[in-house]
């Protein structure tokens, strides 16, 4: 029998001075209301009250257990209370773990507008390009951008993700521009390291499937802000996102190659470690992330 129902009760008969009363304010049978009273007593070895057919009283341990009881069940409800308001308006810590240039691009321009709707929420954006433990760091959600290996964790799909091989205009008119995938093998291909979906291989469409390319050259990189610097400065190819290089080619400073073998869209990703009983302060962020990206005219600008 749970101990507080045993509590609640116990406070219910004494305050109002009989098993009926307490029995009809609770919706119970009184015979019900007294197998709690005795599994109470017989749980804590001491009589609380004495019953008569005309009357019930509390015992001296009676009357000092009532108020210990009271207070614990006050507790109990300003408690729940407060965790009840903490759901309706979000508040507390929130830490979130996000692809190094996305974070910085895409998630920390956007945090001072979210704070100043929800001034109670305090935000630990970690930027970092490995992919981290959730339960063991105790992030409360990370960004990854790619297809999802990790099924223990649950994704959420915030936006689709294009990725373009680019190369600045000194490095195409000094070694050529590929034509199909299979000349890739003949460039100089900046990689990602041996993490995350790049390691896998470039994925390009031929022949109307998606196929993984492996490629070689003489840097690596797990930082893809540097990889998009040795771009710029003509180091090589780089297979990186539209979000993060469309500014340079719409400004000349590279452009993109293998357009029409790209592969279909992955998707940018936020990763929860359950789907409910999430807190609100976690699931206003996330829903502030997917309205925005869901804006054509945000990736317009950006």
């Amino acid at each position: 029998m749970d101990k507080f129902k045993q509590l609640e009760s116990f406070v219910s008969v004494a305050t109002l001075g009989s098993l009926s009363a307490a029995a009809r304010a609770e919706g119970v049978a009184p015979t019900m209301m007294g197998r709690r009273m005795d599994a109470l007593e017989k749980r804590l070895g001491v009589k609380l009250l004495v019953r008569s057919t005309r009357r019930l009283s509390l015992t001296t341990e009676g009357t000092a257990f009532l108020e210990k009881a009271q207070s614990i069940l006050k507790e109990l409800t300003e408690a729940e209370s407060q965790v009840a308001q903490g759901s309706a308006r979000p508040s507390g810590e929130l830490r979130i773990s996000a692809p190094a240039g996305f974070g910085r691009r895409h998630i920390a321009p956007l945090v001072p507008a979210f704070l100043q709707r929800y001034p109670e929420i305090n935000i630990t954006l970690d930027l970092t390009d490995r992919l981290v433990d959730l339960i063991e760091e105790r992030y409360d959600c990370a960004i990854r951008i790619g297809d999802l290996d990790d099924s223990q964790f649950i994704g959420m799909r915030l936006a689709d993700n294009r990725r373009v091989i680019v190369a600045s205009p000194h490095y195409l008119k000094h070694f050529g521009r590929p034509r199909t995938p299979d000349d890739l093998i003949q460039h100089n291909c900046l990689s990602f390291g041996s993490q995350g979906n790049q390691s896998k291989g470039w994925l390009l469409q031929h022949n109307g499937k998606v196929r993984a390319y492996r490629v070689k050259g003489t840097l690596t990189s797990t930082d893809g802000s540097v990889l998009l610097e040795w771009a710029l400065a003509g180091c090589g190819l780089a297979w990186r996102s539209l979000w993060e290089v469309r500014q340079e080619i719409e400004a000349g400073r590279l452009v993109s190659v293998l357009d029409e073998y790209a592969a279909p869209p992955n998707g940018i990703f936020a990763i929860l470690t359950e789907r409910k009983h999430q807190p609100r302060r976690l699931r206003v962020f996330v829903e502030m992330l997917k309205n925005t990206y869901a804006q054509p005219s945000y990736w317009d600008g950006h």
